[in-house]
């Protein structure tokens, strides 16, 4: 285990230069088990979860290698579709494997995932999808088995526009030999990202405009290079790093289009943000507003992925703020550790009113979950004393080099593993 110890009351100062978006990554590591020739993805970043995916990927016998920040994967040599218990068992992103398996296979097994704690997380639409596409699917025993090819001429239409549903579903339909219609897909850049590599890497793919994604079978696929987009949620975090810290960030490798609903909010709360090309210039205020409604939403929506980083930005806000999880129904456990810190909110089901204080003071509190862990550690740098964050390895699920890159923009902070 590890944990972030931290001297708050220190304005951040400086540049931060975007990593690949793990939302993108995790995904696209699971589509080269869709190509049986060398694939190279760039600007991979090197987290906790992506390493657990390279193990799978290895445990299934395709070859992995780095090199900086390129990741060579090499599918050819794999033979297994049944994923190992332990370690497949303890990561969300293990589910992502399944449609890839059944494209390349025509079989997959695995555990069922796991991940943070941040409420029930079911796989009940990738199956429902593979079941439509002819696959038999039983679960029994805590595992998951998929039988037979996914066939073509399947229109599927997602009762939720669930992101990981809908990517598994397109690396499945790569294995079909028609097309494969998804309705109500979901939007996120993340898989527009996930199609880029699959159509560079031979598959045949689009959107129809926002409603339906349309995926040809019959191809197959060969060696390509890809790199991965910017990281859209660390490039929230570091902006909300300097809100809640009055100080002034320059974020470059940004997309701002990707990030119109949380440049808004933050807008909202006061910050003064200019862009310029892919650098993002945020100055925060010395005490920022409140929010008076800020509503998670699938994308272009406000991303639940920000919402714990806003909520600690509200702890110190000018009045009441009103936020309302609409995605995850246990994720505002971040809510009573910061009220150790001396944040006033009040937690009612899917929405917490926050009433903002003029100072936080430091404490001793528990990461439950990954973003609500980044979230406390940005409440430590804006709180009076010392906080000290735990199990703060959820932490590099998705971030590298928190605590470095925090310290590199004046942060006082430091790491201890145990």
């Amino acid at each position: 285990m590890a944990k972030l110890i931290i001297e708050g009351g220190h304005a951040l100062k400086g540049q931060i230069n975007l990593r690949g978006a793990k939302n993108a990554a995790l995904p696209i590591l699971a589509a080269a088990m869709l190509v049986p020739e060398p694939v190279r993805i760039g600007n991979c970043p090197r987290l906790t979860d992506v390493e657990h995916m390279v193990g799978l990927l290895k445990a299934l016998g395709c070859r992995a290698e780095w090199a900086g920040e390129d990741l060579f994967i090499d599918a050819g040599s794999a033979r297994t579709a049944e994923l190992p218990e332990g370690l497949a068992g303890s990561i969300r992103s293990s589910v992502f494997l399944l449609g890839p398996l059944l494209g390349r296979f025509g079989a997959a097994e695995a555990p069922y995932p796991g991940g943070c704690d941040i409420g029930n997380r079911p796989v009940d639409l990738h199956l429902k999808g593979f079941r439509a596409m002819g696959v038999k699917v039983d679960e029994a025993s805590g595992r998951i088995r998929c039988l037979g090819r996914p066939r073509g001429g399947a229109e599927i239409a997602l009762e939720y526009p669930s992101v990981g549903a809908t990517e598994n579903l397109i690396m499945a339909a790569c294995g079909a030999e028609g097309d494969t219609v998804l309705v109500n897909p979901a939007r996120e850049p993340e898989i527009d990202d996930l199609m880029a590599f699959l159509n560079g890497a031979g598959f045949d793919m689009r959107r129809e405009g926002s409603s339906r994604i349309r995926v040809r079978g019959g191809r197959r696929g060969r060696a390509t290079a890809h790199a991965i987009l910017p990281d859209r949620i660390e490039a929230g975090t570091y902006m909300v790093a300097a809100a809640i810290t009055g100080g002034h960030l320059v974020i470059r490798g940004g997309r701002k289009e990707h990030l119109s609903a949380p440049l808004t909010a933050l807008k909202e709360a006061g910050c003064r943000i200019r862009i310029e090309g892919g650098d993002l210039d945020i100055e925060g205020p010395e005490r920022p507003r409140e929010l008076r409604r800020l509503v998670t939403l699938p994308y272009p929506g406000f991303p639940t992925d920000m919402q714990s980083q806003m909520f600690a930005l509200c702890t110190v806000a000018r009045g009441t703020s009103v936020l309302e999880e609409n995605v995850f129904e246990d994720r505002f456990r971040h809510g009573a550790e910061l009220r150790r810190m001396g944040a006033d909110c009040d937690l009612r089901g899917r929405t917490a009113v926050i009433r903002g204080v003029r100072s936080l003071h430091g404490a001793t509190v528990t990461a439950h979950d990954l973003r609500g862990g980044a979230a406390l550690a940005l409440a430590g740098l804006r709180a009076e004393g010392i906080t000290v964050v735990e199990r703060a390895e959820r932490i590099d699920r998705g971030y590298a080099d928190f605590a470095a890159t925090l310290r590199g923009v004046g942060a006082v902070i430091r790491r201890e593993d145990d």
